[in-house]
């Protein structure tokens, strides 16, 4: 143990030095050689030489304390956790980030030319017995995580895009990043060329705030040169889906709160869970973002507050229905691609509809998860087809065809007040619908129907389908919209809200949902044309789309034949 700590606190030493002894423009031409001149001076003005860093491995926080004593270094503050680092630590040597307890310390230094500059420690706790010593001996030997970094001046899109731009020039390339919650930073690494003259074979950049837009082209190119790392990365996903449905089922989210930590041993009996256990959980969710970690304890994010019960636009029960009935079903995916059937009716023997209907539990915990993706509808009342009704003299009637809870047609009822509804549902449905209406003063303005596609009634002006045709296949999309074709004035409108996929194979919520509901529902999603063909077949016409949050669109469909301006409109 001596011989470690006396290593380390060398090591520490020497990053010490480096810091004291170089600035931004001398460093820059030593790292990526050929940098000179007028473009070294615009680089250097846009980033500034900020620290060094170095891995080291401690069996405590004690032994920590001493060592940067040795080094004359003090820490401004207790560690807080690496997320970035945790993860490729984790990536790297197959371990779960769980298990690897990294944090970050930051102590002063005073560079020669004045300017305050840190010296970045990242320390991986190996207790005794832990089992890290191999990861501690490995990083030890190919430190992986040394790297000098720069902080960008300004943290504008396009200063970032021509460092970057410049550092390729000169033979960096991407070499991972991440975004750090804890300090709403994000971090961008690349590899230096061999010729470097600085033994530091790692660069950072980092910008204050959330740059993860830029952040994903970066990855992309580093991720196409590991794809061993990008599979891992991939087969972890139901890690996630898993660790976030627990976090929900316990109503973890509930018991926290995003002003300040909560003691894991606090949340534990509030929850009824293992504390060490539960802290294992809340660790993974701190590396992706739904949990924050402070000296205080465990605190929610924005993205995990939205797993909280009663949070504005909760996701709670989506949570629960992928974590729980699709989650079970999608590990029968690949019965569904060799024989075609769907993998949630070989799985129960019905289909999903009959199943959570026969529950009154699921039924109810599926109709919330898709009011959870509501964010799509934000737009949908300002359509100019709702507008025009909204302000047609005899104020007109929008039909909801199996409309749910009622959640878009109460957004419609609330935005035009001079709008009336109609909702057709399933029995169960329709009896929340008017518990919600009810709620929100919105029921004298809607009547409720109970039946199926069959039952849509007569003599509206504005029929909606959100969301249905995606769960049937095209024989009974053909059905449903010839039974709306049928009910539907010369003069209505229709409108259709689905994701569409992309003509362009570009990435896209509606390729991940196609699956989703070839899997467990027997529907599909679809491109433009092929709706605008399912339209034809009824009778209908696509006259145009509008694109909508979360890779939705509006359909606006009109009667084959009808006139381009009606009642409503003229």
């Amino acid at each position: 143990m001596i011989t470690t700590l006396s290593g380390e606190t060398s090591r520490l030493f020497a990053t010490a030095d480096f810091v004291k002894e170089h600035d931004t423009t001398t460093l820059l031409p030593l790292l990526l050689p050929g940098l000179d001149g007028p473009e070294l001076r615009s680089v250097a003005e846009q980033c500034r030489f900020s620290h060094a860093a170095l891995l080291v491995f401690p069996t405590d926080e004690r032994e920590l304390d001493a060592m940067l004593a040795d080094c004359g270094l003090v820490a401004q503050a207790p560690p807080r956790p690496s997320v970035v680092v945790r993860q490729r630590l984790a990536l790297r040597h197959r371990r779960p980030a769980a298990d690897l307890d990294v944090g970050i310390l930051r102590p002063r230094v005073a560079g020669a030319d004045g300017a305050h500059r840190t010296v970045e420690v990242f320390a991986l706790t190996v207790p005794p017995g832990s089992g890290l010593e191999a990861i501690a001996a490995a990083e030890r030997e190919r430190q992986h995580e040394a790297h000098v970094a720069f902080d960008v001046v300004a943290p504008d899109p396009l200063v970032l895009r021509g460092l970057c731009a410049s550092f390729a020039r000169y033979g960096a390339v991407p070499d991972g990043g991440g975004y750090n919650p804890h300090e709403n930073g994000t971090v961008f690494y690349f590899s230096t060329p061999a010729e470097g003259k600085t033994g530091y074979r790692r660069m950072e950049l980092y910008v204050p705030g959330d740059h993860r837009d830029l952040l994903a082209a970066h990855l992309d190119e580093y991720r196409a040169r590991h794809p061993a790392e990008t599979v891992l990365r991939l087969l972890t996903g139901a890690w996630t889906t898993q660790a976030l449905a627990t976090f929900a089922r316990l109503r973890v989210p509930d018991a926290m709160n995003g002003e300040r930590g909560t003691p894991v041993g606090e949340l534990a009996r509030e929850v009824g869970a293992r504390p060490e256990n539960l802290a294992t959980l809340l660790r993974y969710l701190v590396m992706l973002g739904a949990v924050a970690e402070d000296r205080h304890g465990f605190r929610l994010t924005a993205t995990g507050t939205l797993l909280r019960t009663d949070a504005p636009g909760s996701m709670r029960a989506l949570a629960l229905m992928y974590g729980g009935p699709f989650y079970r079903s999608f590990g029968e995916l690949g019965h569904t691609v060799r024989t075609g059937e769907v993998a949630f009716e070989h799985l129960h023997g019905e289909n999903h509809f009959d199943h959570f209907a026969r529950d009154p539990h699921l039924a109810d915990l599926f109709d919330q998860s898709m009011a959870a993706g509501s964010a799509m509808f934000d737009p949908v009342p300002a359509h100019p087809v709702l507008t025009a009704a909204a302000e047609s003299a005899a104020g007109a009637t929008v039909v909801d065809v199996a409309g749910g809870n009622g959640e878009l047609l109460g957004r419609v009822l609330a935005a035009h007040p001079r709008l009336k509804g109609v909702l057709l549902e399933r029995p169960h449905a329709v009896a929340a619908a008017r518990r919600r209406f009810e709620a929100a003063g919105h029921d004298t303005r809607c009547a409720f129907l109970t039946g199926d596609f069959a039952d849509v009634p007569p003599g509206g002006d504005v029929y909606v389908l959100s969301r249905v045709l995606h769960d049937w296949d095209d024989e009974r999309c053909r059905e449903i919209l010839r039974h709306c074709a049928r009910a539907m004035p010369e003069h209505a409108d229709l409108l259709v809200v689905e994701r569409v996929l992309p003509d362009d194979g570009a990435v896209s919520l509606a390729t991940a949902w196609d699956l989703h509901m070839m899997c467990n529902v027997g529907g599909r999603e679809r491109r433009a044309d092929h709706y605008g063909r399912l339209f034809a077949d009824a009778g209908l016409t696509l006259v145009g789309r509008s694109p909508l949050p979360l890779d939705g669109y509006v359909l606006h469909v009109r009667k084959a034949g009808a006139q381009a301006a009606s009642s409503l409109r003229g």
